[in-house]
């Protein structure tokens, strides 16, 4: 059996906490997670393999890349080579990304819209996928669709854009502006608390 060949680069987010490690391999398709502490990802080997160093406060795994969230003590430049090294190593040993539950998990979930404001919550989840997340991916994290209720949106920011000093900036001028003037039910966007 050929070993793999696995390419790892970062690039750098808004949030000086948080740095993108993006992989020639496919981690995960059509979704994305995000992992506050150890506990949490249970369901994700690589992500407590991760959260076991000492650096690794968060992590946010998507398509083809994982956001790590600092610890503030340490810097990046420090960091970077053995975090790419501990990826590497963990990808190329062959183990699983995500456990048999993660997947059942997913294929469980119910659909996101339910309420009687559907074709608004379709609207709103079509403008955010079509302008909105492919430049927040970028930036190493993603925006989810929470609800619709009474003129409020109300999104997640996840990976990178969680905590970001920018995040509020891209909510209130740039979705909340886009979905204003496509959506005139729309009176403002916010983030959800959690």
């Amino acid at each position: 059996m050929d070993p793999i060949i696995l390419e790892i680069y970062t690039e750098s987010s808004p949030n000086p906490e948080s740095m993108k490690f993006v992989t020639s391999k496919f981690l995960l398709k059509n979704s994305s997670v995000e992992y506050k502490t150890k506990e949490s990802a249970s369901e994700s080997p690589i992500a407590q393999f991760l959260f076991d160093t000492p650096f690794v406060q968060q992590v946010f795994i998507s398509s083809h890349f994982i956001t790590l969230t600092k610890k503030p003590e340490y810097d990046w430049y420090e960091i970077i080579p053995e975090l790419k090294e501990c990826i590497r190593t963990y990808i190329t040993s062959g183990q699983e990304i995500f456990n048999k539950a993660f997947y059942e998990k997913l294929n469980q979930l119910p659909p996101v819209l339910t309420n009687e404001n559907s074709s608004i919550d379709d609207k709103i989840i079509a403008l955010l996928a079509k302008y909105v997340k492919p430049a927040v991916e970028m930036d190493g994290g993603n925006i989810e669709f929470k609800k619709f209720e009474n003129g409020i949106v109300t999104l997640s920011m996840q990976g990178a854009c969680s905590g970001c000093p920018s995040s509020n900036a891209t909510l209130k001028n740039g979705v909340e502006g886009l979905l204003k003037r496509m959506i005139p039910e729309v009176i403002e966007v916010v983030a959800d608390a959690d």
